[in-house]
Formats: structure tokens, C-alpha cells, sequence
């Protein structure tokens, strides 16, 4: 499993945007789908039966995670996924499956910074920005300050960076003096990674009413438990937000700080072990390996 996935939060949908997404991309799969047990009649899981618990799938080769949330948490515009297609073919055919019942934040065209680009919200919410270019990594989470936190995209980077092995920062382009969408010194664009894994970001002056939320999060996956302990200790800053795992940074930005051995536990083919192991992990904030170690054995 890759360390950072992106995690996207649906309310009952996640099986059809899968689909969508599989079709419009090469090399993609559904690889797991876990379900909500049926009968849970109290709690976050209530009437939650048969719906969608934790869902793995591929695009171009890259893993994402998804799940059947609830009306809570709503997709905005401030985490974008950036496609970089190799051909203007295969860039048409991505935006012609994801352009039904969307909305066009900016049209397909050429554009200074790009030959073809567009930038649309599909039909489950989700913002996607596709433009015509070449890159390791197809498809790249992108990150946008706004509001309160216009001017805070550089810090984030740098705090970020240095949370994660295997971290750098690739370029940051600023806004110049009187440049139309930003503040001068601002981020106008960055490409960063953490752990190897590519992320983007800018900020916008302009007064957006969006931010970031929990729709989408980014599960990390962790070896050991002093890994679990830097990164929620590092990274959590809304204690109201700590649950189950998921925290909220200080800029807003929502991550899920998990155990490999998490998986491994809840994958017992004991359904009383495994059940344990499910009720432990609902009942702690931060993920403590030996408390859901002590659970699954009883």
C-alpha cells in the first residue's frame, strides 16, 4: 500500500464514482470493498448497513481510498485532483466521462500556462483539474489556501516537508506585484513531495467561501507506533476534530494517521476478534497498536 493516499468521503455514491473514475482512466481497478454491517441501529454506523465502509481503487496505478460517510462533509474546491494526461486524446476522453453532469469551473482550452486545460466539479462533487503535460505521477492532490488561509501555502509546505521521510520541495512560484488571483509573495504555484508522493498547491486573495474539510482527507500509513505518536502529535490541532484515527491540521487539512497492523487485526477471519479489534478502534482518538492488539486477543 502506498504511505499517503487520498481518502474521499462520499455519502452513499462511493461504488458509482468508482465506476466512473475506473472507466475514464488506463490501468484502473476496484481492488476492496468493505461494508457496514448490517444491524447497528445506535452510533455513526447507524443505518449504515450494506453501504460502502472502506473502498481501494487504482487510477492509472495510483491507490485511492473512499467511503460511504453520510451528508456531513461535501466536496470542495480547495483539494483538487490534477491529471496530467499525455495526449490531448487522452485528456478528451477523461473530460468527456467526468463533463457529465459537472460543472466547468474553467473551460477546456488553451490557456497561458498551458496548451489545453480545464478545470470542472463532476457530478459527485469532486473537483478535478486536467491539463495537457507529462509527469511521473498522473494524477497530483492539489492543495488551495484561501480565506484564512491566504498566505499560509508556503508554512504549510515547509511544515509538511519536514513531518515526512523521504520529503522535498520541488518549486514554488510566487505572485508578482499586482498579479491578478494572488497577493505578491504569495504561492501562485508549488509541486512538493512527502514520502515520494507529489502534491501541488497555490493560494488565491480572491474571497472564496470554501476551505478544507473532511471530505478529503490523506490515510498515512504507519509502521510502528513512535510513527503513529510524531505524526498525530505533530499534526493534530483541533482536538474536537480527533477521532478514530482522523485528525485536523492546523491549516484545516484533515489526515487519517493509521497502524499497518490496524488492517491486519481487522482482517482476522474471526468475526469476534475482528469485531473486538472494531470496537476498540471506535472507542480511541489517537490509534494505539498494543490497545488494539489487547482487544483482538480478548
Amino acid at each position: 500500500m502506498q504511505k499517503i493516499m487520498p481518502c474521499l468521503w462520499f455519502d452513499t455514491q462511493t461504488e458509482d464514482a468508482m465506476t466512473l473514475y475506473s472507466a475514464g482512466f488506463p490501468d484502473s481497478r476496484i481492488n476492496l470493498i468493505k461494508r457496514y454491517p448490517d444491524g447497528i441501529e445506535e452510533g455513526p454506523m447507524a443505518g449504515m448497513g450494506g453501504k460502502v465502509l472502506t473502498a481501494i481503487f487504482e487510477l492509472a496505478g495510483q491507490p485511492f481510498m473512499a467511503l460511504d460517510g453520510g451528508p456531513q462533509f461535501k466536496f470542495t474546491p480547495a483539494v483538487s485532483m490534477f491529471v496530467n494526461a499525455a495526449s490531448a486524446d487522452e485528456l478528451d476522453r477523461l473530460w468527456n466521462k467526468l463533463v457529465d453532469g459537472a460543472s466547468v469551473l474553467m473551460p477546456l482550452q488553451a490557456y497561458p500556462f498551458s496548451e489545453k486545460f480545464g478545470w470542472l466539479v463532476d457530478k459527485f462533487g469532486l473537483s478535478w483539474q486536467i491539463n495537457l503535460g507529462r509527469r511521473a505521477q498522473k494524477i497530483t492532490p492539489f492543495l488551495t489556501f484561501v480565506g484564512a488561509q491566504h498566505g499560509k501555502a508556503e508554512e504549510a509546505i515547509h511544515f509538511y516537508t519536514s513531518l515526512f521521510k523521504n520529503s522535498r520541495i520541488e518549486k514554488i512560484e510566487r505572485y508578482g506585484a499586482g498579479e491578478e488571483g494572488g497577493t505578491e509573495g504569495t504561492v501562485k504555484h508549488a509541486v512538493f513531495q512527502l514520502d515520494g508522493n507529489d502534491f501541488m498547491a497555490s493560494e488565491s486573495s480572491y474571497a472564496h467561501d470554501f476551505t478544507f474539510n473532511e471530505a478529503v482527507s490523506f490515510y498515512v500509513e504507519c509502521q510502528t507506533q513512535e510513527e503513529v505518536d510524531h505524526l498525530w502529535n505533530n499534526l493534530s490541532a483541533y482536538p474536537e476534530a480527533e477521532q478514530c484515527g482522523w485528525l485536523k491540521d492546523k491549516y484545516g487539512v484533515s489526515w487519517q494517521i493509521v497502524p499497518k497492523q490496524l488492517g491486519e487485526l481487522l482482517e482476522d477471519p474471526d468475526p469476534e476478534k475482528s469485531g473486538r479489534v472494531m470496537q476498540a478502534m471506535l472507542q480511541m482518538k489517537k490509534l494505539d497498536i498494543a490497545g488494539l492488539q489487547r482487544a483482538h486477543a480478548g
